[in-house]
């Protein structure tokens, strides 16, 4: 967790070894996932550019479960795949992110390749995973902490990100974070393409109904205090009793099933990533 507001009060947990990001791949952690879409859009030329994409295929609203498997395999590459995986990943999010660009009538200039614009998702990501980790195994030691963002790089290097870009140590990346949240803001249009993702809208009723007003509820007690104040999504300090049980429930229930079972959703993609490959099927 990014800053002193964030991070877990409680001890660090003693650990035999220091952790690593592969720790902290975990099929459960997909339940933060909402939550970490919204803090990658939250500076505006990232924001729209996903909302203005002309591109149809990635466009969650019409294809969802297409662009979550095309999410998390992407993670799935980034931390388990092997160097021509993250190659192969590369190259085809470059090609597909070639046709995201401001038009001439956008509020707002971008590109999807810009260096800069995709070191904030990678960062994003990077903090996703260290919530996901301490949620599932404890709070980590400074030393740990370092540890395990030593590791990281390769959130942002499968990206376009270029190696010298991802800052040095954990203390440099925290003085990047704070100034990254200085420019969250979500323009009304983008707020209600964000605020349809809390409550599951881009799927076939009746999900939305069911399940909408719950997946709102864990998405806003995923985010960030920055982040969900500025997306104006409200939360009590009863929600937040109320989440911090949640958390340490799934925590414990999780901790008893056995890894190949915790991380089937990452070697299932995995797979998925190179029987296309072999079968010549699009990768996105």
């Amino acid at each position: 967790m990014i800053t002193e507001l964030h991070r877990n009060p409680a001890p660090a947990v003693a650990r035999t070894s220091p952790p690593t990001l592969t720790d902290a791949v975990d099929s459960l952690g997909a339940a933060s996932g909402v939550a970490n879409v919204i803090m990658q859009l939250s500076w505006p030329e990232v924001g729209w550019g996903v909302r203005e994409s002309r591109v149809d295929t990635g466009n969650v609203y019409k294809r969802p479960l297409k662009r979550a498997r095309t999410t998390f395999q992407y993670l799935a590459v980034a931390t388990l795949g092997t160097d021509e995986d993250k190659r192969i990943y590369r190259e085809e999010v470059t090609r597909i992110h070639r046709r995201v660009h401001s038009t001439p009538e956008s509020r707002v200039k971008y590109s999807a390749l810009d260096p800069k614009l995709q070191m904030w998702v990678a960062a994003c990501l990077y903090i996703g995973f260290e919530d996901v980790f301490e949620w599932l195994h404890g709070p980590m030691s400074d030393a740990d902490r370092e540890a395990f963002y030593a590791s990281a790089p390769t959130l942002g290097t499968t990206l376009q990100v270029r190696p010298e870009q991802w800052p040095a140590t954990r203390a440099d990346f925290d003085e990047y974070w704070r100034e990254g949240m200085s420019r969250i803001r979500f323009d009304e249009p983008v707020r209600e393409h964000l605020v349809g993702l809390t409550e599951l809208r881009m799927l076939p009723q009746p999900a939305t109904l069911l399940f909408g007003r719950a997946a709102r509820w864990v998405t806003t007690g995923f985010l960030h205090r920055e982040f969900r104040d500025e997306l104006g999504l409200p939360w009590t300090p009863r929600d937040q009793r109320r989440f911090e049980a949640f958390l340490a429930v799934t925590a414990r229930l999780n901790g008893l099933l056995p890894e190949p079972v915790r991380t089937i959703t990452y070697r299932l993609l995995l797979w998925d990533l190179r029987w296309r490959l072999t079968t010549g099927r699009p990768l996105m």
